[in-house]
C-alpha cells in the first residue's frame, strides 16, 4: 500500500488559502451581480457566453458544456432568462431534434449593461491586489491546475478556458 504524501506546512497554507478563495470569490461575485443586475453569476455567465458566439446562438448541449453545467441545471436557468426576454429557445435550423438557445437583443443589452460593473468587481477583488508579476503568476498557476483538471486538453476550446498558450509559463524549479 502506498504511503500518503501529506501536505507540508507551505503546501497546507497555500491549499487553505486556495480553498478560501474558491469559497469566497464566487459568493462575492454573485453578490455584486445580484445587487447591481438582479442576476446570478451563472445566469450572467450564460448570457455572456451566448453574447460571444456567432449569431449569439448555441445548441443547449454545447452551451451546457461551455458554462460547465448539466443540461438540466442550464434548462432551469434558461427558462428564467426566457421569462425575462433575454434568451429564446427554438429548434435548430439544421436539426429539429436539437434545441438552441439564442440571446435576444434585450439579452445582449443586459450583458452590455452588466459587464462594466462585473469587470470592475473582478478587477477590484483580484487584479487590483496583484502587480504585473502577480498577474503572470496567477495565469501560470491556474494554467497548471487546469492542465491537471483537463489533461486531455479537449476542454480547452471552451471559452472559459481560453487564455493563450500554457507554454508561456516557466516550468517549476526542481529541487
Amino acid at each position: 500500500m502506498d504511503e500518503t504524501r501529506w501536505l507540508d506546512d507551505d503546501e497546507q497554507r497555500a491549499w487553505r488559502r486556495t480553498a478560501a478563495v474558491m469559497t469566497l470569490l464566487p459568493a462575492a461575485l454573485d453578490a455584486q451581480l445580484q445587487r447591481d443586475a438582479g442576476l446570478t453569476q451563472f445566469s450572467y455567465l450564460t448570457l455572456a457566453m451566448l453574447s460571444e458566439t456567432p449569431g449569439r446562438t448555441l445548441p443547449m448541449s454545447a452551451l451546457a458544456a461551455t458554462v460547465n453545467s448539466s443540461l438540466s441545471r442550464l434548462s432551469h436557468v434558461v427558462a428564467r432568462l426566457e421569462a425575462q426576454g433575454w434568451v429564446s429557445r427554438e429548434p435548430s435550423p439544421e436539426s429539429g431534434r436539437v434545441t438552441v438557445a439564442r440571446l435576444t437583443d434585450a439579452g445582449l443589452e443586459k450583458v452590455r449593461q452588466t459587464a462594466p460593473g462585473h469587470a470592475a468587481e473582478v478587477r477590484r477583488l483580484i487584479f487590483d491586489a496583484l502587480d504585473g508579476e502577480g498577474v503572470e503568476s496567477l495565469a501560470c498557476v491556474t494554467a497548471a491546475i487546469l492542465g491537471r483538471l483537463d489533461p486531455s486538453g479537449k476542454l480547452r476550446a471552451n471559452p472559459l478556458r481560453r487564455g493563450g498558450p500554457d507554454q508561456e509559463c516557466d516550468p517549476p524549479a526542481t529541487a
